[in-house]
């Protein structure tokens, strides 16, 4: 028996990054499965060609769902702005009438002025 293993004629030079038996003796061992296929995702391969019927459709499914996604996401946005637009407009026909009301109490308050003045001048006389 050799002690020295060489790689075999299918793979004269492996990878770096690849273990590979070195001793005749290391084929009993385990090399921990880190030269197995490693999957990278869960993607089906697609088999089907372009002008495929059952393609086109489900292409064109995923193009209307994606539209639909953004129309109601558009929805959304209208809905928001709308709202945005009623609440600003209810604010402001508070805020002119509450500066109606200010005009209004300012004129009561300078008109009350005038008269607590004329009695204190009644008064004093």
């Amino acid at each position: 028996m050799k002690d020295d293993f060489r790689p075999s004629a299918a793979q004269p030079n492996p990878p770096k990054d690849k273990r590979v038996y070195i001793k005749h003796k290391e084929h009993g061992e385990d090399m921990s499965h880190e030269n197995e296929r490693v999957h990278t995702a869960n993607k089906a391969t697609e088999d089907r060609g372009t002008l495929d019927l059952t393609f086109l459709i489900e292409e064109h499914k995923k193009e209307i769902w994606e539209y639909k996604k953004k129309e109601a996401n558009w929805l959304k946005t209208d809905n928001i702005l709308q709202g945005s637009k009623k609440i600003i407009d209810e604010l402001s026909t508070k805020l002119i009438g509450l500066a109606r009301r200010i005009q209004e109490l300012e004129y009561d308050n300078a008109t009350y002025k005038k008269e607590i003045e004329k009695m204190l001048a009644e008064k004093i006389k």
